[in-house]
């Protein structure tokens, strides 16, 4: 109670004046200030229409009590509503199945689009008179049935307080705020326009369709454009959009706020903006557009507002064209259209509004009865109307019946409210809703007897289209996408492009036909809206600090990953196997790296094996041929063969290194390697110790005599080499080499090497074979200054001094390189390490056997002769 009379209070104030009155039914209603009239019928059917464009006057002196709201501009498409909702409750009087023996009358009230006289104009239907008297009406004998209206969202809030209160159906057309859903707070409100919760969706969804991603948004000042705004957002926001920025349009003219909302339009790096408003704010909005001469935007149109009704003015035609709005589901209503031609002044004597109607659609002036003031409008050029002029001739808002929207969510509403009262009127006495089974009287009934009624009406109208609430009031959700077009003949029409409908398991589905699309500027392709354009494949998206996930930087994907998709956020690192392409969008397998015969070094480094063993086998046919020759005997012979076929195999094993590793060429390489050296090393050892056992057991009294000869070099041939063959085998057994796939040494690169399965024995083997050639190289060295010409101790020492110097060298160089190129070391050192043996030992000899064999005797061995 204590709420329903603040409320009464606060309508009290709204009210204005009376000017002057009429009598209905016994009693008095004020009504030229009304902007209202009534047609009689057994049930009144109101309507509340926004039928004038508002002009407000907050300074007007206060002498008397004011009227703040001046309706203005007279709207024809508007008036079109109207006569849908005569036209609804015409047909359904002379329908003989509904409603029968009942006629509808109604009762319609223009707000001019201001809340106050919403307020105003459904306390003049709910009580009967223009002076309210709360919780009374005075016009008995026809009881208010229900509430078509208002349009605005803006306006059916505070209707819907009122009508909630006293239980009065309130059905509206237009009013698509989310709030009205809520049936706690507006019980009795219904809505034949899907609720903004889907148009947000919509609205989103079409947006993503076309990728554009920087939207700016702006909204008029009232809970439709506010709450639209921020659903809006959020839905934009989780299909991974951003919003550029949100403005705001004042409902009153602002001429400051209205320069920031262009000011931003103009500098922002967004193409596409969504208005979210009435006709009235975004008329104020697109002045100032036009103004500015702002072309080549796209402009979504929220339901609220249609580009077709400014298009009356060719001024927005540059700047409106190519506009694409979500716009309730368009139907058919059929004869509406010859019901339009039909209206005539002189059929609705009671219509308020039909004589200004005539005078906007016509531009002409209805003569005073007064023949001076007839006589004035004339001199002033204006034409008078006679009432012959014909509606079918015009071309206009008012008589296009081809696109009937909201005209269509009238009509079912009235209608709705028609089969609620025929199933309240179609009730059973003892089977009715009520308590002990009762009915209601359809003279006499109560208005929350008939909202148990709307609640559960479900009907097919005359186009044969279901029409039914849910339990929020509201209607299946479902719109048309509309573009707005320039025709040839320089007139616009909205053309149908697509449609979105909701699946409460599948969620929105939209069809578009962008062919068919008409953009702004004459565009051929899809404008670009995005704060940054795409990252192309290759390359991820980077987030600017401090911005929206819209503003980023393409950054190229690091070496071994790769993005294969547009605006990836993320790369994806390539398997090991793979290595990324140039683009950075495809792994592409890696290529793989060995010391192949087919590669140049690998061509050499053959060459250059093969060549040195030739030589070495050159020197061995040397040594056999010149045998007996004393140069060749005193260098034991045995010894120098085995070292020669020592050093063949050195420089012949070095092709095990080149060409594919495999599991027998892995574990060959190394072993063979390490034996035949350690044979070499150990042969030059051998000789070492013979020479120095030589020359001592020429002293007198000597015991190495019994030592000369060739089991001793042999023995330590033999024994140092087995000792590196026991090595090599426990290798071997133990941990052998084994090829491996090497994905990580070389970037974008697979080698394929033999892992030395045991570093340990690996070293083992070199680090005994440096010991072999230290011990020869000490021993040599000491060895060197002994008397006569056949000491070889000499060569000895430089030869082993070049293979521990190789060997040290190759160390580092080994441990510092990868892949083929590690092969390469290895075999270098192997050639040049029994290179420097060879010509070290056997070059000298050679010289004498060759070119000088008079050196090649006896008495000039043991120094007794004189070389010619």
């Amino acid at each position: 109670l204590c709420k329903m009379m603040l409320a009464i209070i606060l309508f009290s104030l709204l009210l204005s004046a009376p000017v002057s009155e009429m009598t209905q039914q016994g009693c008095t209603l004020h009504s030229l200030n009304v902007k209202g009239y009534i047609e009689d019928g057994d049930i009144i059917i109101g309507g509340i229409f926004p039928l004038y464009y508002s002009k407000m006057f907050p300074d007007a002196p206060f002498t008397e009590m004011p009227e703040l709201v001046y309706c203005e501009t007279f709207r024809l498409r508007h008036y079109r509503w109207v006569q849908g909702m005569v036209f609804a409750i015409e047909e359904i009087n002379k329908n003989k199945q509904l409603l029968p023996n009942i006629s509808l009358g109604f009762a319609i009230y223009a707000s001019c689009n201001v809340a106050a006289r919403a307020i105003k104009g459904i306390m003049w239907m709910v009580t009967g008179q223009e002076e309210t008297i709360p919780n009374y009406r005075c016009d008995l004998q026809a009881p208010l049935a229900a509430i078509v209206g208002g349009g605005a969202s803006s306006m059916s809030i505070p209707m819907a307080r009122i009508s909630g209160i006293y239980k009065y159906p309130q059905i509206s057309y237009a009013s698509s705020v989310v709030l009205l859903s809520d049936k706690h707070e507006f019980p009795s409100f219904f809505r034949t326009i899907p609720s903004d919760e889907f148009h947000s969706m919509g609205l989103a969804r079409l947006v993503m369709h076309f990728g554009w991603t920087w939207v700016g948004l702006i909204a008029e000042d009232s809970n439709y454009g506010l709450q639209g705004i921020l659903s809006l957002e959020e839905e934009i926001v989780k299909g991974g959009g951003c919003v550029a920025f949100s403005k705001i349009i004042p409902q009153v003219y602002n001429k400051n706020a209205l320069h920031q909302i262009i000011e931003n339009i103009k500098h922002s790096m967004a193409n596409v903006f969504v208005i979210i408003s009435n006709d009235a704010s975004a008329n104020l909005l697109m002045e100032e557009v036009e103004r500015q001469n702002i072309t080549g935007k796209v402009w979504i149109a929220s339901d609220g507002w249609s580009p077709l009704s400014l298009y009356s003015e060719n001024k927005f035609l540059k700047t409106l064209i190519g506009t694409i709005g979500i716009m309730t589901r368009q139907g058919e209503i059929p004869g509406f259209q010859e019901f339009l031609f039909n209206v005539h002044p002189s059929k609705s004597p009671n219509d308020t509004f039909i004589k200004e109607f005539w005078e906007d659609a016509f531009g002409c002036k209805w003569p005073d009865t007064d023949s001076q003031t007839a006589t004035n409008e004339l001199s002033k050029g204006s034409t008078l109307c006679t009432g012959t002029e014909k509606l079918n001739e015009l071309n206009n808002a008012f008589v296009d019946a081809s696109n009937l929207r909201l005209t269509y969510n009238i009509y079912n509403a009235v209608y709705a409210a028609a089969y609620a009262l025929h199933d309240l009127y179609s009730c059973k006495p003892g089977k009715g809703p009520f308590a002990n089974g009762s009915c209601a009287n359809i003279h006499d009934f109560e208005p929350w007897q008939l909202l148990h009624y709307v609640k559960n009406v479900h009907f097919i109208n005359t186009a044969g289209k279901e029409v039914f609430f849910d339990e929020n009031g509201d209607p299946p959700p479902a719109y048309d996408i509309l573009n707005w077009q320039l025709l040839s003949d320089g007139s616009a029409k909205n053309v149908r492009i697509g449609m979105i409908e909701f699946s409460t398991t599948q969620g929105p589905h939209l069809i578009i036909n962008e062919s068919a699309i008409m953009w702004n500027g004459g565009q051929t392709q899809i404008p670009r809206s995005v704060c940054t354009e795409s990252c192309p494949p290759g390359y991820r998206k980077a987030i600017r600090p401090g911005k929206p996930i819209c503003c980023f930087d393409c950054i190229m994907c690091s070496k071994g990953e790769i993005s294969n998709q547009t605006d990836s956020s993320e790369c994806m690192k390539c398997p090991d196997d793979h290595w990324s392409n140039e683009r950075q969008d495809t792994c592409i397998p890696k290529p793989t790296e060995f010391l192949s015969y087919e590669d140049s070094m690998g061509t050499t480094l053959a060459a250059i094996s093969i060549f040195c063993a030739v030589i070495s086998v050159t020197v061995l046919y040397i040594f056999i041929t010149y045998r007996d020759t004393p140069i060749v005997k005193a260098n034991n012979r045995e010894l120098s063969y085995f070292l020669l076929l020592a050093l063949v195999l050195c420089f012949l094993c070095s092709l095990i290194f080149i060409g594919k590793p495999q599991t027998w060429t892995c574990m060959l390489r190394q072993t063979a390697f390490g034996i035949i050296f350690a044979l070499c090393v150990s042969c030059v050892l051998a000789k070492t110790i013979m020479v120095v056992i030589a020359f001592n057991a020429t002293k007198p009294n000597s015991n190495l005599r019994k030592w000369v000869g060739t089991k001793v070099p042999n023995t330590v041939a033999f024994i140092c080499t087995i000792i590196q063959v026991i090595i090599c085998i426990s290798w071997l057994a133990i941990s052998p080499p084994f090829p491996e796939q090497n994905m990580t040494s070389q970037t974008g690169m697979i080698i394929i090497e033999c892992n030395e399965g045991s570093t340990i024995a690996f070293w083992c083997v070199l680090g005994y074979m440096g010991l072999l050639a230290v011990i020869s190289f000490v021993v040599a060295f000491l060895a060197r200054n002994l008397p006569d010409s056949f000491n070889e101790a000499k060569f000895i020492t430089f030869s082993m001094l070049v293979f521990v110097s190789v060997w040290l060298a190759f160390i580092p160089a080994y441990l510092s390189t990868r892949g083929k190129y590690m092969v390469a070391v290895e075999i270098f050192a192997i050639l040049a390490s029994g290179a420097g043996l060879l010509t070290c030992i056997f070059s000298p000899k050679c010289y004498v056997i060759i070119l000088r064999p008079d050196m090649n005797t006896k008495e000039h061995l043991m120094g007794r002769g004189t070389p010619s």
